[in-house]
């Protein structure tokens, strides 16, 4: 049975994270801060037909990493994937976050993804076989207001991630690094992100379920792809910022801020997870279902490469022979 060890797996992407490995009958080792999330996660794979392993961990300190890798070696053998995806995000203008938010936001979202790799490329470089898969984002090419920090860490996590490619390379390892890039998805981030803004903060354009998210997640690692992108929007953010960035900017200045809240208040009592998890086991999702879409026919259609090139050169032989009886 392989093994997969998953960050920020108690809610959110990391939960339908774990849920997707325990659906393909993997043993996922399940690490986060918030010990109600964690054991909804250990039922939730368990009922999938997985099994699970809980790991309090607070990615940000690296010595908590490591004691966890070395704890799932020790119980169930080598990790085949590990899943950096645990994260902190703060709704604010830059000059309203104080410098211990800003420190802890980076610590979690870039570092917390700095010690896992570290951690698993310690164990699976010697064996010469593994994968380590970055959770990213369009901001890690693509940045946006209020969200400094989150755009900052997944922007360098890009760049370390590409680093590490390199220095792979030059030892020829099979150890195989992929960064997932995803668009905007319905989790509890928007319930418990820290903000200075007075509304409720919401995901910003079209909205996926966090299952979308998983099912990329999985793709990416059973499959030796170096990127891949999830949703339209991402694609857009992407090769938008590549082509005309001076013209993003001016755009989201216009209309990302009013974009990433609701005209609905804060509710009275608003906790916040930035240094300590808000108690209770929220889930996958976030408010937002309504609106989310539970399929991305981008993703479809990215993951199904040689489908589409043959049903696209079936369509053109058609067309072509069609053409020919016309003569």
């Amino acid at each position: 049975m392989n093994t997969a060890v998953v960050t920020g797996a108690s809610a959110g992407i990391g939960r339908a994270i774990a849920r997707e490995f325990a659906r393909h009958g993997w043993r996922v080792a399940l690490l986060a801060r918030g010990l109600d999330g964690l054991e909804g996660a250990r039922e939730d794979v368990q009922r999938l037909g997985g099994q699970a392993l809980v790991i309090p961990t607070d990615v940000a300190d690296a010595q908590q990493v490591e004691a966890a890798a070395a704890r799932v070696e020790a119980e169930w053998g080598p990790i085949d994937v590990w899943v950096n995806n645990a994260m902190a995000t703060i709704f604010s203008d830059s000059l309203q976050i104080t410098p211990e938010d800003f420190k802890r936001a980076t610590e979690v979202t870039y570092l917390g993804a700095v010690w896992g790799t570290l951690a698993a490329l310690r164990r699976m470089k010697p064996r010469n076989r593994g994968t380590v898969v970055q959770v990213g984002s369009a901001l890690a090419y693509r940045s946006i207001p209020l969200q400094a920090p989150y755009c900052g860490a997944k922007a360098a996590l890009r760049g370390f991630t590409d680093s590490l490619r390199c220095e792979l390379a030059h030892d020829r390892s099979q150890v195989h690094l992929t960064m997932v890039q995803l668009s905007a998805f319905n989790t509890p981030q928007f319930e418990w992100g820290r903000t200075t803004l007075h509304q409720r903060p919401r995901p910003m354009g079209k909205i996926f379920q966090p299952e979308v998210a998983a099912r990329g997640v999985y793709w990416a690692a059973t499959h030796r792809r170096r990127e891949l992108w999830v949703g339209w929007p991402a694609v857009q953010a992407i090769l938008g910022t590549r082509l005309v960035p001076g013209f993003l900017d001016r755009l989201l200045g216009r209309t990302a801020v009013d974009g990433q809240h609701t005209d609905e208040p804060l509710p009275p009592g608003r906790q916040d997870n930035l240094y300590t998890p808000v108690p209770g086991d929220h889930g996958a999702h976030g408010r937002f279902d309504v609106q989310s879409k539970r399929f991305s026919l981008q993703l479809w259609l990215d993951t199904h490469r040689p489908a589409v090139l043959g049903v696209a050169l079936g369509v053109a032989w058609w067309f072509n022979m069609r053409s020919r009886a016309r003569r």
